[in-house]
Order: structure tokens, then C-alpha cells, then sequence
């Protein structure tokens, strides 16, 4: 088990990090009051299921108690407890801007200047600034670069990419999904529908890929999708987008669309790299063409 403490400035993009960090499967729990730190640690340990990695949100919401951090974090120390501080910061400036763009009050400015609160606020996080095992300035930082940092930090297999790729079949007559982010329409390949053998039957079976795939343009089409899928996804997934939608369709979603979006999640997942899932949205839709 791996346990992040988040903590630093407000504004310096916390919330921010703690969704990259349940993006890399870590549990996450933002403002747990200083007295419930141990407890919830110890029970979290005691569980019985498979560990997870667990990052604490905790910053100076916590009002009074912030000061008893210092002690919970000396005992972890003292007893070579496996945990780690992040501490993100920015300068001044950016984070003043930060508010203003976003009308936000800063928690120890409520009905003062920004400027005051800030120094306030850094002089009560002294402390765990100086305990930090890592320092982020976020001040030119976009959420894509704070997302690879963090997983070079912080990521279990640093050769595992985040993003979650689904390769989803459908029917252009049942409407485009609309959670689609690439969309490849294959209505030109040779149609079974028309021959009654296989009208009833998907592209999930041989007989109806072979027919779909026969005279070489179905392998030329994809030989040229894949090409142009090896460029994009790993583009997508230096832009910081953790889930890909690759939708194939054809008019009725059970027997082109079906047997590209085989070959295509197929010929991805060889990369060790990629996780995903393969989903036929209209196969077992009455009807086809």
C-alpha cells in the first residue's frame, strides 16, 4: 500500500491532483479531519481485501487541528512508516490570479485581501513544506504536465499507460454513440445482410468476417486505420485524456462494424502498454443492414 498525503497552497491545484491520483487507481479522501488521519490509516491497513494505494487531501481547511499533523507525521517517521508529503505550491502571483479569474474567496480571506491570506496561510504550512518529500510549482504547469509528473512520482508500472481505450461497434440507423471521440464509418466493406445464410448471424463469427474481410479491401482499410490509431492514441494520451472511445459503425451495428472493431481492439492490445475493452452496442439489435 502506498499512502500520499496532498497537501500546499490553495489554489496551487490540489483537487486537480487528487482526480489524476484516482485516475492511477489510488482511493482519495480530500479534508479528513487531523483526528481521523491515524484511525483511518489503521483501518485501511486492517482491511482485509487487496490493498489499495490511498492519497489524503489535506490542506488549511483543517482549521485548528493542522498543528497536530506535525505530530502524527514525526511518530510515521519514527517508525519508518511507508508514506509520502506532496506538496504543491505556486508562486504569489499565479495563485492571486487564480482567484480573481475565478471569483473564488481565498479561506483565510474571506473579507480581506487575497495578498494577506496567502502570507497567512504559507506561514501556517511552513511545516509541512519543510517535511515534504516532494515540491511541485504549478504556476506553468497545465493539468496534462501535472498529470505526468505525478505519474512519474507516484505511478505503480511507469510503462503502463493511463489511458483506457474502448473500441465500441455500432449502427449509424440506431444513432452515433455519443460518447464517441473517433468515429469510422465501414459501411463500403462487402454487407452479409444480403446474403441469407449469414443475415442473421455477427461479425463475431467466422463466416461472416471472412465476407466481410474478402478482396482486400477490408485489410487495407485496416492496415490504414491502425496506422493512423498508432499516431493518435499515444497523442491523446500525452494531452492527459485517461478514456478513448474508438467507435466503428456500419447501418446496423452486427456484422461490418462488428468484425473491424474485433481486429482493431485486437491488433491495439498487443501493445502491453494499453488497457481496455471491446463492445458490441448493436449486435443483438433486431434488424442489420
Amino acid at each position: 500500500m502506498k499512502l500520499v498525503i496532498v497537501t500546499g497552497m490553495s489554489g496551487a491545484g490540489k483537487t486537480t491532483a487528487l482526480k489524476i491520483f484516482e485516475d492511477m487507481g489510488f482511493y482519495c479522501v480530500d479534508n479528513l479531519p487531523i483526528l481521523l488521519i491515524e484511525k483511518f490509516v489503521e483501518l485501511t491497513l486492517r482491511d482485509g481485501s487487496e490493498p489499495r494505494d490511498v492519497a489524503l487531501g489535506i490542506d488549511i481547511r483543517s482549521g485548528e487541528d493542522l498543528p497536530l499533523l506535525k505530530n502524527i507525521i514525526k511518530k510515521w517517521r519514527d517508525n519508518a512508516y511507508p508514506f509520502f508529503i506532496l506538496f504543491l505550491d505556486s508562486s504569489d502571483s499565479c495563485l492571486i490570479k487564480r482567484y480573481k479569474e475565478t471569483r473564488r474567496s481565498h479561506p483565510l480571506s474571506r473579507s480581506g485581501r487575497i495578498e494577506k491570506g496567502i502570507a497567512m496561510e504559507r506561514e501556517r504550512l511552513d511545516f509541512l513544506m519543510t517535511e515534504a518529500d516532494y515540491r511541485l510549482d504549478t504556476s506553468r504547469l497545465l493539468t496534462k504536465d501535472l498529470r505526468k509528473e505525478l505519474e512519474n512520482l507516484f505511478s505503480g508500472d511507469r510503462e503502463k499507460s493511463h489511458l483506457f481505450i474502448t473500441v465500441l461497434s455500432f449502427g449509424f440507423k440506431y444513432g452515433i454513440p455519443s460518447d464517441a471521440d473517433l468515429v469510422f464509418d465501414v459501411r463500403f466493406l462487402p454487407n452479409p445482410y444480403y446474403v441469407e445464410e449469414l443475415r442473421f448471424h455477427t461479425g463475431n463469427e467466422k463466416a461472416v468476417q471472412e465476407y466481410v474481410m474478402q478482396g482486400g479491401t477490408g485489410e487495407e482499410f485496416l492496415q490504414k486505420l491502425m496506422e493512423l490509431l498508432y499516431f493518435l492514441v499515444p497523442r491523446y494520451e500525452q494531452e492527459g485524456k485517461n478514456q478513448l472511445v474508438i467507435a466503428i459503425g456500419c447501418t446496423g451495428g452486427k456484422h461490418r462494424s462488428v468484425t473491424i472493431a474485433c481486429e482493431v481492439y485486437e491488433r491495439l492490445m498487443k501493445d502491453a502498454r494499453y488497457e481496455g475493452r471491446l463492445e458490441h452496442r448493436d449486435a443483438k439489435t433486431d434488424g442489420g443492414r
